[in-house]
């Protein structure tokens, strides 16, 4: 399988890629920083430098041209301001799938976030930091952008992300208690979805649980 994906230098983008590779798939990393490059050649990805926040959609459409499937695992990060919780989280995400649509790749993952219900309808928590309020909308915005295409997509929504090592176990289902998981079974589910067509058009919620991961993406295709 010939995957793209976004934010690829990430620390969700970064692992997925390995695994991917590790498995003998053929990878194509988007990234800002050139300086990245090494450590994607170092997973086996092959690096593309392209920065969302300015690129066109023919730019990115040109990058996607022959793969299989795209994920989109960029983010502003830590940090970062509200303005560019909207350039990244939000606008870079409509780009991909906007190129995804142009390039023929029907099959597209995208990293969004438990939580973005609570700013759905402009409304928020009046405790919730003023960053995190964006960040929340611009994931929401990119998920209700995805799913309005004509794509098989999957809208992945990961509970509190951590670097402790993965189990190999979860909780997936559209919705699920919050919690947290490691960021190494994020990356083992999207890799799973990949190759779990019948995930399309599905919100799943992902946190760590009891269940091993392949058997938690094959209940979640028979839901209704």
């Amino acid at each position: 399988m010939r995957v793209v994906i976004a934010g690829a230098h990430g620390k969700v983008g970064l692992r997925l890629g390995r695994m991917l590779a590790d498995r003998g798939d053929e990878l194509i990393g988007i990234v800002r920083n050139p300086e990245h490059g090494p450590d994607l050649r170092a997973h086996g990805v092959a690096p593309i430098v392209l920065d969302l926040e300015q690129a066109t959609v023919e730019a990115v459409s040109d990058v996607l041209a022959g793969a299989d499937a795209a994920v989109f695992a960029a983010g502003a990060g830590p940090g970062s301001g509200a303005a560019r919780k909207d350039t990244v989280d939000r606008a870079a995400a409509v780009l991909l799938a906007e190129a995804a649509e142009q390039a023929g790749v029907r099959r597209i993952l995208q990293v969004s976030s438990m939580g973005v219900e609570q700013v759905r309808d402009g409304a928020a928590p009046p405790e919730m930091d003023e960053v995190f309020v964006a960040y929340l909308k611009a994931k929401l915005a990119a998920e209700e952008d995805l799913r309005t295409r004509d794509l098989d997509w999957t809208i992945l929504r990961p509970g509190g992300l951590t670097d402790a090592p993965g189990t190999g176990r979860v909780r997936l289902a559209p919705h699920v208690e919050r919690g947290q998981v490691p960021r190494e079974d994020v990356s083992a589910v999207l890799m799973a979805l990949l190759e779990a067509p019948a995930t399309a058009g599905l919100v799943l919620e992902l946190t760590s649980g009891d269940t091993p991961i392949p058997d938690a993406v094959s209940a979640v295709t028979s839901l209704p």
